[in-house]
């Protein structure tokens, strides 16, 4: 018989933060998207994962529009 146990990643203790818009991310998240010293560039509510998969979340240009300014309806300006 063979058992399986399911185990949840440990906590490090400390969220990432991040640098964009300052929120916590959480360790899972770090580990996935950071740019491999622990920070974390942009997170999933200030960009998209179009974008965060293609490595801006580490701090990768990207080639797709960033959020914040679409081109489309407000012409290229902020919502704020």
């Amino acid at each position: 018989m063979v058992r399986v146990t399911i185990t949840p990643w440990p906590s490090t203790g400390n969220l990432p933060t991040c640098e964009h818009c300052g929120i916590h991310v959480t360790d899972r998240f770090g580990r996935v998207y950071d740019d491999n010293s622990d920070r974390i560039d942009r997170c999933p509510d200030c960009d998209t994962y179009r974008r965060l998969t293609c490595g801006s979340a580490a701090g990768i240009d990207v080639s797709i529009s960033v959020p914040e300014t679409p081109v489309g309806r407000h012409g290229g300006k902020t919502d704020v």
